[in-house]
């Protein structure tokens, strides 16, 4: 043993040490340097150490001084290293992060991590590693549009009050519809999934015209009237409230909410 270093093995630290040792489970770091300070205690010399664990002279010496200072947890945490690598100075995640906010220069929509990395000279793991740590998502936009109509605030509170407090005795309908919806057909019919094969179609097909759907959910129980037209005018929407009115359970009034007009209260 080195000078300087004495070791004292209570029977408590022995048994956690034959623990170690006998555990398949430890890792084998742990367990050779259990067994040194398992042969400092039976009085074995360095040499005998060094040729039973097969370790040199100086880790020996540093886990028999380890288990000196921190005992056994000592032989079961190491300690932190400095990086082989060091750390991107503070300057170049500052260039990185204000980059991010500013059109690439070339022809591209956002910036990626290989094309930041190229123009700041660092590796795109770096980059994504500052896109992460700061919050951000060049590749994500979020799209708004703020309405320029005066009466906007007005037209809000009065649409969300019929979802939010519907007038007595009334149906309120959500009602919506979807224009020029093209009616395709594949041109020759395909095979059903089976054992081994998927179901297959072809890549190609033919246009049937187009439909308008007129769609209407009943904001109470979920009941959604649909129904598909040829033309898409002012006397098949007329005619669709018709229809949705009359599918509708009897009531004083029924309230439609339309997403391309303001709402309004018409008689039952």
């Amino acid at each position: 043993m080195r000078k300087g270093i004495s070791i004292t093995v209570t029977p408590a630290d022995r048994v956690r040490l034959q623990s170690i040792i006998r555990d398949r489970n430890s890792p084998q770091k742990h367990v050779w340097r259990a067994r040194i300070i398992a042969l400092t205690a039976d009085d074995n010399r360095t040499t005998a150490i060094m040729r039973a664990v097969g370790k040199g002279k100086t880790v020996v010496w540093r886990w028999q001084e380890r288990f000196m200072h921190e005992g056994i947890a000592g032989l079961t945490r190491d300690k932190t290293r400095p990086s082989r690598i060091p750390p991107l100075p503070a300057e170049t995640v500052d260039r990185v992060i204000a980059l991010t906010n500013q059109t690439p220069p070339h022809e591209a929509t956002h910036w990626t991590a290989s094309a930041m990395a190229k123009a700041v000279g660092i590796s795109p793991s770096s980059v994504r590693r500052m896109w992460k740590g700061h919050g951000l998502q060049p590749h994500r936009v979020r799209a708004f549009k703020i309405s320029n109509d005066p009466k906007f605030a007005d037209k809000l509170k009065e649409v969300v009050g019929l979802y939010v407090d519907p007038p007595a005795h009334a149906v309120v309908l959500s009602i919506d519809e979807k224009s020029q919806i093209q009616a395709l057909d594949r041109t020759q019919p395909g095979l059903p999934m089976k054992k081994g094969r998927c179901a297959t179609m072809t890549h190609d097909y033919k246009r049937n015209g187009t439909t308008t759907l007129f769609a209407a959910l009943d904001i109470l129980d979920g009941k959604v009237i649909g129904r598909c037209m040829q033309r898409h005018r002012h006397q098949e929407f007329i005619r669709f409230l018709t229809l949705s009115s009359a599918k509708c359970r009897p009531t004083r009034q029924s309230t439609w909410c339309s997403t391309t007009m303001p709402p309004t209260s018409i008689p039952g």
